[in-house]
Order: structure tokens, then C-alpha cells, then sequence
């Protein structure tokens, strides 16, 4: 099996490589849902020694061919979103920023305001001059408290609902010692379907540093709702209902304002390659 990064209009299915703070994503166009993006597929994509290698897939394709979008979607297009081992998502915000970007580069929407469609409801984006993308998260919703166990040692946490499920854990622990190659340990009853777990640091009253083991994925080098999470949990231990944090992750830097009934997310979104996978080796996926 082999692909080949060759221009767009040679014979192959379609694909683009893009990055949100280094969590990164293969797009695949496929506008009127055609493509059978299978677990085992996603997953070959995925590989970072028998694929393109990604933290996830996100599929453009338009909402009206999405049968499980949320009623009443009114965005054209929608990011179909898979995990590295071929699960859906409910959201991915740094996905979002790369899916805005690729809209905007492929001009299937207008630089400026639009709306994507996810299965956490349409987000309104905003594509930037400077190359940053902001989207508002909609509400960071805390949701009750738990503990994740990280080599047989507990950290409190507090659960956040951003569209998908988070345990933020702030810690005096540096983060930096802390083995995410194993998922932490969760309740499942209080997680019955996973969970985003964030390891947080405080730097400032308005900067904090991350990291995070993501469901279905590993230790990613950014995810964009578990800043937002992060960010909407260090407020609400603080006492405090809204703010704006500078969140540090492995990959950069974001920007995230919580206020009490929304959260955006602000940062950049790098596309890095285009070409195409060949038929035989998406045929033996």
C-alpha cells in the first residue's frame, strides 16, 4: 500500500493535511457523503507509519448527507469528525479552526463569519486576516466533580461539558512528569462514554499550562475544547462566572474568553499539505 502526495486532479481520493496548535488532521472533501470512511480506514489514515498520520479525520461534507446532524442545522457544511481509532466525536474545536481554514482555501465559504455544523450544533467561526480562526464554543457548562488516577495516584477534578466531556484536574503536580501514554483512570459511571482529561497548571491569574489525554486519541499536542474546558473549570474554582486565559499546550499557544452564556476560542490554523491517497491503498483500508 502507498500514497502519493501528487496535485489534486490526478486519479485518488482527495485530501489535505492540516494543524490546530499541532493537533493535527487529515480533511477529506467529500461533499455529498460518498465515501465509506469505515473504523478500520480512519484509522489506517490516522497511522503515523502506514498512513498520513493524525490525531483525527474530519470529513467536509454538506449537512443535508449527514444523517445524524442535530435538527434545525442551518450551517452548509458539516465537520464530520472521527477519533484517531475511528470513533465519532461530538466536537473538536482546534478540528473546526483547520475545517474553517480549508472552507476558506478551498472557497466553499467567504473569509469572515460562517457557520460549521457538528454534532454539538453549529459554530459560528470567524477566519481572521492574521490567520487565527475564533469560534464561539458556545456555553462551558460544569457539570459536577471527579478524580482521574495517573500511575495509581488520584487527582481531583472538575467535570465540563463543552459539547463533549472533560475532567479538568488542577494540580501543584508538574504536569510535565506526569505519564499520559495510558489513558488516566475515570469513573465510568460518571463518564459512562469517556472522557478528555486535562492536567492543568497555573502560571499567572491569567495564563495556565496543559496537557491532555484525549478519548479515542492519546496525548494530543493541543485540543481545542479541552482549553476551553480548562479554562471555564480554573474560572469556576477561582469563584469566578467569566474571564479571558492565555492556555499554553505543547503545541502554542490559544486564547479563550468564557462568559456566562458562551466561550470562544481563539488560534491559529495551519494548512500544510494537499494531494492525493490512491485507490488501492484506500480499497485495502
Amino acid at each position: 500500500m502507498w500514497c502519493s502526495v501528487t496535485t489534486l486532479n490526478s486519479v485518488g481520493i482527495e485530501f489535505a493535511k492540516g494543524h490546530g496548535t499541532q493537533n493535527d488532521f487529515v480533511v477529506l472533501p467529500d461533499a455529498e457523503g460518498k465515501l465509506e470512511l469505515t473504523d478500520d480506514r480512519v484509522r489506517a489514515l490516522c497511522d503515523r507509519n502506514r498512513g498520513l498520520g493524525a490525531d483525527g479525520v474530519l470529513r467536509v461534507v454538506r449537512s443535508e448527507h449527514v444523517v445524524d446532524a442535530p435538527e434545525g442545522t442551518e450551517a452548509e457544511w458539516f465537520m464530520d469528525y472521527r477519533n484517531a481509532d475511528g470513533s465519532i466525536a461530538e466536537m473538536c474545536g482546534n478540528g473546526v479552526r483547520v475545517f474553517a481554514n480549508y472552507l476558506v482555501h478551498k472557497k466553499l465559504a467567504k473569509p469572515g463569519g460562517f457557520l460549521v455544523g457538528t454534532r454539538a450544533g453549529d459554530k459560528p467561526v470567524v477566519v481572521n486576516e492574521d490567520g487565527t480562526v475564533t469560534i464561539d464554543m458556545g456555553p462551558a457548562r460544569i457539570v459536577g466533580e471527579s478524580t482521574a488516577t495517573v500511575a495509581g495516584r488520584a487527582f481531583h477534578g472538575i467535570a465540563v461539558d463543552v459539547g463533549n466531556p472533560h475532567l479538568v484536574c488542577v494540580t501543584d503536580v508538574e504536569i510535565a512528569d506526569l505519564d499520559l501514554t495510558v489513558p488516566p483512570g475515570h469513573d465510568p459511571v460518571v463518564f459512562p462514554h469517556g472522557v478528555n482529561v486535562e492536567f492543568i497548571s497555573q502560571l499567572s491569574d491569567s495564563e495556565l499550562r496543559m496537557r491532555v489525554h484525549e478519548r479515542g486519541v492519546g496525548e494530543t499536542r493541543s485540543c481545542g475544547t479541552g482549553t476551553v474546558a480548562a479554562a471555564a473549570a480554573f474560572l469556576h474554582r477561582a469563584g469566578r462566572a467569566s474571564g479571558q486565559l492565555l492556555v499554553n499546550i505543547p503545541g502554542g499557544q490559544v486564547c479563550v474568553s468564557i462568559g456566562e452564556d458562551t466561550s470562544t476560542l481563539t488560534g491559529p490554523a495551519v494548512l500544510v499539505a494537499e494531494g492525493t491517497l490512491s485507490d488501492s491503498w484506500w480499497l485495502a483500508g
